[in-house]
């Protein structure tokens, strides 16, 4: 019978390199931003999320068999192009395609090295798109100059909001954190230390419009209106669903212990 890991390593590169294109990896990811900025918030998160779990699937299939060289040279060139390309972004979509490319650069890295925690990254990764993808839904808002105004509306979202940017910046406490250190850390173990420290350098570009939209998210403010006795500012209800998922996206590295055992 058949079998996807009987073949021999020229047609399973070939084969992963069609799936990395699917996943929008540089270069082979000029697609994914202009596709991501033309669709809805919602399509844009299943497109983010949901779409890539039956091609990270297949290249976890494939790994054994994979050339080393390819998937690393890819997912080194995923990392920087996401990070070059997101700096002089102002659509959010396009910031969240970008930032999309450089997770998956991440976990194709560590794919050839250890398939499970490429995985874990992908869970990981795709809460964290959830979480934030689910807060702009909530807003409303697909430009940075829609989310500076939201703060005198959410205060709450707002701030939680900000976190979540962190957290997929992968500083440290937040969950976004532990899979750049299980990865650098089994990269170091592989004596893969070149490439560790590139992807950690790299990774510094993606830290710099995280953190330029942190800082319009929390610390700009658009001008006040004149009081009135009657708010003109429409409430919104809270939402489940926002809550659970950003509330997961920040307190969930302590469990990571746990997450990797299961």
């Amino acid at each position: 019978e058949w079998s996807i890991l009987t073949l021999s390593n020229p047609p399973s590169t070939i084969i992963s390199i069609a799936l990395m294109m699917k996943l929008g990896l540089a270069p082979l990811h000029f697609w994914l931003p202009e596709v991501l900025q033309g669709v809805s918030l919602p399509t844009g998160l299943i497109l983010s999320t949901w779409q890539k779990l039956a091609p990270i699937s297949l290249l976890y299939q494939l790994s054994e068999l994979m050339n080393i060289y390819v998937i690393s040279i890819i997912g080194l060139t995923s990392v920087l192009v996401g990070g070059w390309g997101g700096i002089s972004q102002t659509q959010l979509r396009k910031i969240l395609a970008f930032s999309s490319i450089s997770h998956l650069g991440w976990m194709v890295i560590i794919l050839k090295f250890n398939p499970q925690l490429m995985m874990f990254n992908f869970l990981i990764y795709a809460l964290l798109t959830a979480a934030m993808f689910s807060s702009l839904i909530y807003m409303g808002a697909t430009k940075m100059s829609e989310i500076s105004t939201v703060w005198s509306k959410t205060p709450t979202l707002t701030s939680v909001m900000m976190l979540t940017l962190l957290s997929l910046a992968g500083l440290p406490p937040l969950t976004g954190f532990s899979p750049k250190l299980l990865i650098l850390s089994e990269l170091i173990k592989q004596n893969s230390l070149m490439l560790a420290t590139i992807v950690m350098l790299a990774a510094l570009l993606t830290l710099f419009f995280y953190l330029r939209l942190t800082y319009i998210v929390t610390l700009t403010l658009a001008p006040n209106a004149p009081s009135s006795a009657i708010s003109w500012r429409s409430s919104s209800k809270p939402s489940t669903l926002v809550a659970t998922l950003n509330s997961m996206a920040l307190i969930m590295f302590p469990l990571t212990p746990t997450l990797l055992l299961m």
